[in-house]
């Protein structure tokens, strides 16, 4: 496969990436590298210390020295020219040349001399200044001769030596010489040994600071892998008593902390295994309750339902209030046998035996139907209902019954929350997944209440009565029908701006996607950007008639 820059670039970028999420995710790697940054971090500075205080010891020791045989050899060669009876010009260049020569074999080849002629000096007698190097001329600095000249005792400077850029001493002083007046000497020594001595205890220093780091390396990598081992251990047993394998437990070895650490989250897992296991046998026998209880009702309120309808049948003999009363029973029994039905749904659906026969078929069809048979129910509440449709054939793998039944619950509850305003359901597809988005413009819900919506049993508002004969399981059973789908059901609402309810179902294998087909949240004046609005059959018929 040919590379392209920006391909390459992208691969060259991602690199540091996944080093640092290794990085982010093995405890073991922190570690040791931590332990590795901050023990290079102190062998440095422990290094830099020991180097200065060995080049400083070695350094100033050999200066002691140097000072010591430049003042002696000083005062030798003064006292040498003090003693000489010389006076002519020939002869003080002869005994200022043996001089030099004394001087020069005193210091062997570790020393260099320099001698100048002091620029105070006013004598008629021009000797001859003999340097061991004419390179060593470069290193007497001016400062160094005025010092010189100021006649302080002893001056030195640290210089570089020509050519080979060791580092040097140079020592000054004064000598007189009897006719020829005053003449400077200089002492230049090199500290090439001395560097050389702490470059190699700089590199030993350095070899042991490598051997330590490896060293250390290698014990926090043992002693880590020791503490990390059965903190993997633990979450491998966490990750299989998630799964549901809840008798996974830890090995349990020694007695120290680890071991303490092991014993512990065996004992938990057991405890949650026990409780686990009493909560599931709990909720078997509350689901066995419940579906017991629901078909049990059944009989007694098929015999209800026959009294009922006979009753209501004849409602209109009876006297005005046993007439109401009549009616009132039929339609208390429609919601008690409503109750029965989502009762045992919910116990189906906990029990894990609610069974899909799937279909592939167009979920904007399934929201017309539904859209059309909720007509005559808004316009008992005055709610006037729109459908719009986007571009698509919005084909999906389905349960009919179900999806329709999420549908129609949807519809009710904005019908019944809508204060009168218009209730917009929306219907939109993408690659990935459908969607139906149902929206109202009535009471709305607080932040607390999107929270709850989805809870049995649970109302927004306790003592307002129900228009719709809902059970108050209607929103839950959706949700739960929704997720046997694969899919989701989710909730939007403010007060006095209305509710919105998404049902999102997958298209394909691959799930529901990131992006869903409709914004949860639609403003009342986008719905033309977005679909198309679709006139319903039964308005047609309100308008023809």
């Amino acid at each position: 496969m040919r590379l392209t820059p920006r391909s390459l670039w992208a691969n060259l970028a991602s690199r540091p990436r996944r080093v640092w999420r290794r990085f982010r995710g093995s405890l073991l790697l922190r570690v040791v590298a931590t332990t590795l940054v901050l023990g290079l971090t102190a062998v440095g500075i422990i290094g830099a210390a020991i180097s200065s205080q060995i080049r400083d010891g070695l350094v100033q020791t050999r200066v002691d020295r140097i000072l010591a045989e430049t003042a002696r050899d000083a005062d030798s060669a003064q006292q040498t020219v003090d003693a000489s009876t010389a006076e002519t010009p020939g002869d003080l260049q002869q005994l200022v040349n043996d001089l030099f020569d004394g001087l020069g074999t005193l210091g062997g080849d570790t020393r260099g001399l320099v001698l100048l002629r002091d620029p105070t000096n006013t004598s008629g007698v021009l000797l001859s200044t003999p340097v061991t190097s004419t390179d060593l001329v470069g290193v007497i600095s001016p400062e160094m001769r005025e010092a010189v000249e100021s006649d302080v005792t002893q001056p030195w400077q640290f210089v570089e030596m020509p050519g080979t850029g060791d580092p040097g001493v140079v020592v000054g002083s004064m000598i007189t010489i009897r006719v020829a007046g005053d003449y400077e000497l200089y002492f230049v020594y090199s500290l090439a040994d001395e560097a050389a001595t702490l470059s190699l205890i700089q590199r030993v220093l350095g070899a042991g600071a490598v051997a330590l780091m490896i060293l250390l390396g290698l014990l926090t990598l043992q002693v880590s892998r020791q503490t990390v081992r059965p903190v993997r251990q633990a979450a491998r047993v966490a990750s299989r008593l998630a799964e549901g394998i809840l008798s996974e437990r830890m090995t349990v070895r020694g007695q120290d902390e680890m071991a303490t650490l092991a014993r512990t989250f065996n004992e938990m897992a057991e405890s949650l295994q026990r409780q686990i296991t009493r909560m599931e046998e709990l909720s078997r026998l509350q689901r066995r309750f419940v579906s017991d209880v629901s078909h049990e009702l059944r009989t007694p309120l098929t015999t209800i339902r026959m009294a009922s309808d006979v009753l209501h049948d004849a409602r209109e003999g009876f006297p005005p209030a046993v007439a109401r009363s009549a009616e009132l029973l039929d339609a208390q029994i429609d919601r008690f046998e409503t109750l029965l039905s989502d009762l045992l749904e919910i116990s189906r659906i906990d029990a894990g035996a609610a069974q899909l026969e799937f279909d592939d078929m167009s979920l904007a069809d399934v929201v017309r139907d539904q859209t059309e048979a909720m007509v005559p129910a808004a316009r008992r509440e005055g709610v006037e209902l729109r459908l719009w449709v986007a571009a698509g054939d919005h084909v999906a793998s389905m349960d009919r019954p179900r999806v329709a039944r999420i549908v129609r619950n949807l519809l009710s509850n904005a019908i019944e929350h809508a204060q009168r305003r218009p209730v917009d359901v929306v219907v939109a597809s993408s690659k990935r997944a459908v969607a139906v988005v149902v929206r109202d413009y009535g009471i709305g819900l607080t932040p607390q209440q999107v929270n709850r919506v989805f809870d049995r049993f649970w109302r927004a508002d306790a003592a307002r009565a129900r228009t719709m004969g809902g059970t108050g399981l209607g929103l839950s059973i959706a949700r739960e029908d929704a997720q046997l789908h694969g899919g989701k059901l989710e909730a939007w609402g403010l007060p006095g701006k209305g509710a919105s309810f998404r049902l999102e179902l997958p298209r394909t294998s691959r799930g529901l996607g990131q992006h869903p087909p409709l914004p949860l949240v639609i403003a009342e004046l986008d719905y033309n950007t977005i679909a198309t609005r679709v006139p319903l059959e039964a308005d047609r018929r309100e308008v023809n008639r």
